[in-house]
């Protein structure tokens, strides 16, 4: 297999290699004739294509989840690099390689879920310690998600991703706790851990390219994060309604505004918390994430950023840095999710 990554592809450069078909729509010219639009990915992120010529001929080939080899040619078009390809043809590659297609958190995995572990050991509520718990002893469902996502396109959009956004959650969740004494912090830390755990449902697992699951298009991850929580509090004896209450509270509200998928809108001082914690590691990881693409060290302007409605002065990340950068969907706007940042 070629070592060429999606990063390093240069303007006007002929490229032969080996990648995962994201997603693949065939569309039509304004003078009838078909062509597929197609967005490929490997491991170091992703990149827009157009099959101009044979295009009914190829589809066959490139289904959403298909590993394929193109032979293309690099275009910048309108400022955004994107592949003119000539040809593709449907390739096998084993399990034990598919590492090279998908992203993956540069974190410890392990590490990560003991520090999660050790912070919901932490919560001095002993019926919320109870339920968090109850979710991370949970050897399939922990097991699921250590290797989730947390988004397919915005913020920590890899496999672990979920864990460590979550995990970032929990600890800016312990410091406002401590800098504001009047947060609960047992509320606030267990909203924090629980908050995105509707996405072990919400999304279909068995194969990559991940996506929506009937019930999480059906529902929405708030919605069932409600319901595997519910099932959790049934098992726990004497666990108040007043306490389980608010902390479905926070869970319904964290995305903060209702245009951004939240049923309710924050109206305890936990809600308020956990929607601006959650939403500043969000946009930190994107945010750092579009400087892990640039080249130098420096202070650089991004493209416009249709997400944010702005363009953004990044600092470059070094090099050492740029081993797994987060994708760039600048062009790729996924209504289904609600917020664009969750």
């Amino acid at each position: 297999m070629p070592d060429l990554m999606i990063k390093d592809i240069l303007d006007n450069q002929t490229v032969e290699g080996v990648f995962l078909v994201r997603e693949v729509n065939r569309g039509e010219t304004k003078n009838g004739k078909p062509f597929l639009a197609l967005t490929i990915m490997d491991a170091s992120g992703s990149i827009a294509c157009r099959v101009w010529e044979n295009a009914d001929r190829y589809l066959e080939s490139c289904p959403t989840g298909a590993t394929i080899r193109v032979k293309a040619q690099a275009q910048s078009y309108r400022g955004v690099l994107q592949l003119k390809i000539d040809h593709l043809e449907k390739c096998e590659v084993p399990a034990e390689e598919m590492g090279r297609f998908i992203p993956a958190t540069s974190g410890d995995i392990t590490a990560m879920a003991g520090e999660l572990t050790r912070l919901a050991k932490s919560i001095d509520n002993n019926h919320l310690r109870e339920l968090v718990l109850a979710f991370l002893n949970d050897r399939q469902l922990f097991s699921l998600f250590k290797k989730a996502p947390a988004a397919k396109h915005m913020h920590h959009a890899c496999l672990g991703g979920l864990l460590e956004h979550t995990l970032g959650v929990a600890k800016a969740a312990e410091a406002v706790s401590v800098l504001y004494p009047a947060v609960d912090r047992s509320l606030l830390m267990a909203g924090a851990m629980l908050h995105d755990i509707g996405k072990l449902i919400e999304f279909n697992y068995e194969e990559f390219p991940y996506d929506y699951s009937d019930r999480g298009r059906l529902l929405g991850h708030m919605v069932l994060a409600i319901e595997m929580i519910q099932d959790k509090v049934a098992g726990i004896d004497g666990f108040p309604q007043e306490t389980a209450t608010n902390l479905k509270h926070l869970i319904l509200a964290h995305h903060g505004r209702h245009e951004f998928g939240s049923p309710t809108l924050p109206m305890i001082l936990e809600a308020f918390v956990l929607n601006f914690i959650d939403d500043l590691d969000a946009k930190i990881d994107y945010i750092t994430g579009l400087g892990r693409k640039l080249e130098g060290e420096g202070y650089q302007w991004t493209e416009y950023q249709r997400n944010l409605e702005r363009f953004l002065y990044v600092r470059g990340a070094a090099d050492s840095q740029k081993q797994a950068p987060a994708e760039d969907d600048n062009h790729v706007v996924d209504h289904r999710q609600g917020s664009l940042f969750r």
